[in-house]
């Protein structure tokens, strides 16, 4: 316990100096009248902006690769019969930081071409805003089923995009969310499979021997367990999840 003590205190020690370099906006907000245009101007801007920031984790769900770590850890536990172990907590963590891990390259790409020239007042907000919005879509288009862009580009009623830069983000995002859901179940399926297998073979060994009443899950749970555990199982999920995003 005192060498973690006193790791914590080095590492807050050593974040002073550069604390005490760090510069911190002056934020006022007040109610006021727009008695010109930019007043009215900054005040709509203000909003917009906070509105974005409260949509912001809504945002990095749709956006991102997300939907389909999420969704296929939740269907590896379901598959494993623990109940709520691993907790939901670890799950969404883990599928947090595997995004952040996946989406890395994306995230620099934005920052060196929109967020850091923007930063330097090279290029104009706006100019920022359409270049930083070309790599995400780059990676959506990446994940993204033909099939499902055709149905949303057919629903909106309007004509065929010729090339990428032709479909809308507002057709893309939802094709994109439903790409992801469809590849998330059918690796849930295919990780399904061995967990089945188990508890079909134990049905029928319980049966046959006569042990109707004894339930075939809590018999069953612990030969998957540790067939998980033999074949290192959450490794081979995290590997296989991983190298479904790499292009």
């Amino acid at each position: 316990m005192k060498k973690i003590f006193y790791t914590l205190l080095g590492l807050m020690l050593a974040t002073i100096p550069s604390m005490a370099a760090m510069t911190f906006p002056n934020i006022n907000i007040g109610l006021g009248t727009a008695n010109t245009p930019q007043d009215f101007t900054n005040g709509l801007q203000i909003l917009i902006w906070l509105t974005i920031l409260t949509l912001a984790p809504s945002i990095l769900i749709m956006t991102t690769c997300f939907i389909r770590l999420v969704v296929v850890l939740s269907l590896t536990r379901q598959a494993m019969g623990a109940g709520n172990l691993p907790p939901n907590q670890v799950i969404t963590s883990l599928a947090l930081i595997l995004t952040f891990f996946i989406m890395a390259p994306t995230f620099n790409e934005i920052n060196e071409k929109a967020l850091q020239p923007y930063m330097q007042n090279q290029i104009t907000q706006q100019a920022a805003l359409d270049r930083g919005i070309v790599p995400i879509r780059n990676f959506m288009f990446k994940q993204t089923h033909e099939k499902e862009l055709a149905l949303f580009v057919r629903m909106a009623k309007i004509e065929k995009p010729k090339t990428k830069d032709d479909v809308p983000t507002y057709i893309l995002l939802p094709s994109f969310i439903l790409s992801e859901l469809k590849t998330a179940f059918t690796i849930g399926f295919v990780i399904y499979l061995p967990f089945l297998v188990i508890d079909i073979v134990v049905s029928s060994v319980l049966v046959s021997m006569g042990m109707m009443f004894l339930p075939p899950t809590m018999v069953a749970l612990p030969f998957k367990l540790i067939m998980f555990v033999m074949v290192d199982g959450w490794y081979l999920v995290v590997k296989s999840l991983v190298e479904s995003f790499v292009t």
